[in-house]
Formats: C-alpha cells, sequence, structure tokens
C-alpha cells in the first residue's frame, strides 16, 4: 500500500477522532491530540499542508500504529487516508 502524500496536518487530526483522539492544544502549527483508548497516548501533528512523508510515517502514523496495534498501513485503511 503507498502512502498518501496530500494528508494535512489539520484533517489527519480529525480523522484520528476515529480512534479516540482529542485535541488537548494548539501552540502555533503544531496540534497535541491525546487518546484514553488502550492507555494512554499523546502525538503531536504538525498542521502543515501537506505533511512530509517522513513526518507523517515516522512522526505520527508508525507511533499510533504502534499504539494501537495496527500495521501502519491498517491503519491508513482504518482511517480513510
Amino acid at each position: 500500500m503507498k502512502i498518501p502524500r496530500d494528508v494535512h496536518g489539520v484533517d489527519l487530526a480529525r480523522a484520528l477522532r476515529a480512534l479516540g483522539y482529542e485535541r488537548v492544544r494548539q501552540e502555533g502549527s503544531h496540534i497535541r491530540l491525546t487518546t484514553q483508548v488502550n492507555g494512554t497516548h499523546h502525538v503531536t501533528v504538525p498542521a502543515h499542508k501537506p505533511l512530509k512523508t517522513g513526518t507523517l510515517v515516522g512522526g505520527v502514523l508508525k507511533p499510533v500504529a504502534a499504539h494501537h496495534k495496527l500495521t501502519v498501513e491498517d491503519l491508513v485503511r482504518q482511517l480513510g487516508l
């Protein structure tokens, strides 16, 4: 599965609501999200458009997928990206 290249940070933050993430705060162009599903987990999403692929995969998708015990491909499918 190919990683999407046109994902905006704000859209990703909205999509993560499906996994129980809620916006806790925003400082500048970075959105901090937290979930209590499967234990507490925090992730910071840059509100850039579009997100660089390395930031998207390494900074957001991999940590979220690991927390929810999913593969990155399954996570992308579940979020509808």
